[in-house]
């Protein structure tokens, strides 16, 4: 934390402080001094709970807290969301966060909200989630540790003091049974309720767009009931799915039915692209919930009789490691939206509060905690981070199982075209729509749903690691890059960088498809002189080398120069992103309808960096004749990249391992070399038939 401080005055976190106090020696925090009096305390929100963001590191953020427990300011100090770095400007992140100046963790501690509404930043949902969370959360547990405002320390867990209680005989509830006595919960929003709320933000955007439709209207019925309880359960899924519900817990787990109707969705799309769902969260005390698709399932009907229908009916999984005590209060928060803009949209949040019937649960009585105990609790509270990242690292690639599989399987094909290419590219037509089907595969799949596009910051972040605090857990953190870097480590082995930037780099695909419809459209294409175009590539080299000795300097200052790179605007953010960034991206393509893969060539970093240990490839795939290039020149004038030399030798450093040259070795209508190959078979062929005897079979 003290080399954050360095970066934020006293004053920022703690109006009036003047200077910061020497380290707490029991919890992780500083005092903010104003003379020698203590006016607050800061603390970093990471050495208190788990921040993990979208990218799957932390969050980090400086906090300010005063002596009666209320919030007094934060900074942003560290992150790596993708959205955040190369998309949405850090301001609106920051205009969020300094509105947590003057939130009441009293309030919050006894579940009101203290003036407090989520402010979310649209394109930035997940992220500005976790800020909020995580700022909540460590607010709390260091006002308790401290005792600011009154409230009282953590003490150790005695254990539950009630548990579930097993009805495995009794009969089936109905539906007016379970909303009568509780078990099912019910937040019925109508639309003119939702647009008071919108219109009590303030924001005149969203009030000057009202959800259309009669005020008395439904805008959301949102049901919940607690599954995992048994008696629950079995009423409302019937005994199948009750069987198969406790099959898929694990011990420990617990299960929570969603159901929707109504013009509101609570699972929205999202999930579908980044596998959370982010409008709905579970909160309990200090903790909360959020689910992915993982733990996420379709339900096809209730069984309790009498049930209305739903439109959405959906099981989620509350793993044990979250903390969740089904015999305590908790809330399903429900974030709803509204566009505003293009991309731009306004948020709102609205509680449906839950709390398991007390006829479903048996009391426990257990000793209370001794005082080292609670001790010992407290100090693990204060000192250590609750996940570690190894679990987090094995979990998000459980989350993107379908993701990785799908890698792993278009990798092994690709390796089997390179192992047997002579097999291959003995049909043009094979290797002509092979290769754009895999393009296709890899723009649309890789690149513009997975987000699985290589960087040269990814270069440059892994040198420094490797100088400073080389982790392999943190590389682990994102499943499909780690593969994508394995793999093209190993295929430039093998075959150069041209197995990643001919086939894996959705970038290079978004190139080369747009080409492909150019040249459909009959836009003419350009052939760049030898002697210019040998001048022209080591500009990529130069830049590349610019961006590593930056990087030795300041390795954030070199990730805001790599902006070189369209990659970020092009595949990641789809193009919605600022203009001047979008004006380049678009600056960068448009060659390349005219001067095939003209990015890659001249102006690539990420190229240039995977050249330089390409050269020490083992094997020499690529077959030439005698001929090539004295006196034939078909494959250069016909190589996407004009990798080959007029004198007929493949460069490594710039091939994009395409395979048409391959294509070419082969050809009996195109190589010369084979026409008259063949053109000598024929005539032996005839004379042999010449010199047979009359009648010969």
């Amino acid at each position: 934390m003290s080399n954050y401080l360095a970066e934020v005055p006293a004053a920022d976190l703690v109006p009036g402080a003047d200077r910061y106090g020497p380290m707490l020696g029991n919890v992780a925090a500083i005092p903010a001094m104003r003379g020698d009096e203590t006016v607050g305390y800061v603390f970093l929100n990471s050495d208190f709970v788990t921040t993990t963001g979208y990218s799957g590191k932390p969050i980090h953020v400086l906090i300010g807290v005063d002596t009666d427990a209320r919030i007094t300011g934060a900074r942003l100090v560290k992150h790596s969301e993708p959205i955040v770095l190369i998309g949405i400007p850090q301001s609106k992140i920051d205009a969020v966060i300094t509105k947590y100046a003057g939130l009441d963790l009293i309030a919050q501690a006894e579940g009101e909200d203290g003036g407090h509404q989520l402010d979310i930043v649209s394109g930035a949902t997940v992220t500005v989630m976790v800020i909020d969370d995580s700022i909540l959360r460590s607010g709390l547990k260091l006002a308790r540790l401290l005792g600011l405002g009154g409230l009282a320390p953590e003490t150790a867990s005695a254990g539950p003091a009630f548990v579930l209680r097993e009805d495995s005989g009794a009969a089936p509830k109905d539906w007016p049974t379970l909303t009568g006595d509780g078990s099912v919960r019910a937040l019925d929003l109508d639309i003119g309720e939702v647009n008071a709320a919108f219109e009590a933000t303030g924001d005149q955007r969203a009030i000057d767009r009202p959800e259309k439709g009669d005020p008395a209207d439904t805008f959301i019925d949102m049901e919940a009931a607690l599954v995992s309880v048994p008696a629950i359960g079995r009423s409302l899924l019937g005994p199948t799915e009750y069987a198969n519900l406790e099959t898929w817990l694990a011990e420990g787990d617990h299960a929570l039915l969603l159901l929707g109707r109504g013009d509101y969705s609570f699972k929205g799309s999202g999930y579908v692209r980044g596998g959370i769902f982010d409008r709905i969260h579970l909160i309990q005390g200090d903790d909360t919930v959020r689910f992915n698709d993982k733990q996420h399932r379709r339900l096809g009907a209730l069984a309790a009789e009498g049930a209305p229908g739903f439109t959405e009916l959906d099981i989620f999984k509350i793993p044990a490691d979250a903390g969740f005590d089904p015999a305590e209060p908790f809330r399903i928060q429900l974030l709803v939206q509204r566009p505003v803009g293009a991309i731009e949209k306004v948020f709102t949040t609205f509680d449906l509060g839950y709390q398991t019937p007390e006829a479903y649960l048996e009391p426990v009585a257990a000793p209370a905690p001794s005082a080292d105990e609670t001790a010992k609790v407290n100090a693990e509270i204060a000192g250590s981070q609750p996940d570690d990242l190894t679990h987090l690292w094995k979990r998000i690639w459980e989350s993107k199982s379908f993701e990785v599989g799908a890698l792993l399987a278009s990798i092994g094909v690709l390796s089997g075209a390179f192992f047997f290419q002579m097999q291959l590219t003995r049909n043009e037509s094979l290797v002509f729509w092979f290769r754009i089907g895999f393009l296709t595969f890899t723009l649309f799949f890789l690149g513009w749903y997975a987000n699985a596009q290589l960087s040269v910051v990814n270069v440059l972040a892994f040198f420094s690691a490797v100088s400073t605090d080389f982790s392999w857990s943190a590389f682990l953190m994102d499943p499909l890059i780690f593969i994508l870097w394995f793999s093209t480590a190993a295929a430039i082995l093998f075959w150069g960088r041209g197995a990643f930037c001919g086939w894996l780099c959705p970038f290079g695909a978004l190139q080369e498809l747009s080409n492909r419809l150019a040249k459909l459209a009959r836009v003419p294409q350009y052939w760049v002189p030898w002697g210019v175009h040998e001048r022209l590539w080591p500009i990529k080299y130069i830049i590349f080398l610019g961006l590593f000795g930056l990087s030795l300097y300041s390795l954030e200052l070199a990730e805001r120069f790599a902006e070189v790179e369209p990659f970020k605007t092009a595949i990641i953010l789809k193009f919605q992103r600022g203009w001047p960034y979008v004006l380049f991206a678009v600056a960068v393509l448009v060659p390349g309808l005219f001067i095939e893969r003209f990015y890659c060539r001249y102006l690539c970093p990420l190229g240039a960096a995977l050249a330089i240990p390409g050269r020490m490839r083992m094997f020499d795939w690529l077959k030439r004749y005698n001929e090539c290039g004295s006196p034939c020149q078909r494959c250069a004038k016909e190589c996407m990249v004009q990798a080959i030399h007029p004198e007929g030798n493949i460069n490594p450093n710039e091939c994009h391992q395409c395979l048409h040259c391959q294509m070419l070795y082969q050809s009996t209508t195109k190589c010369p070399v084979c026409i008259k190959r063949e053109a000598r078979r024929a005539k032996f062929a005839k004379i042999d038939s010449l010199k047979a005897p009359a009648g010969a079979t």
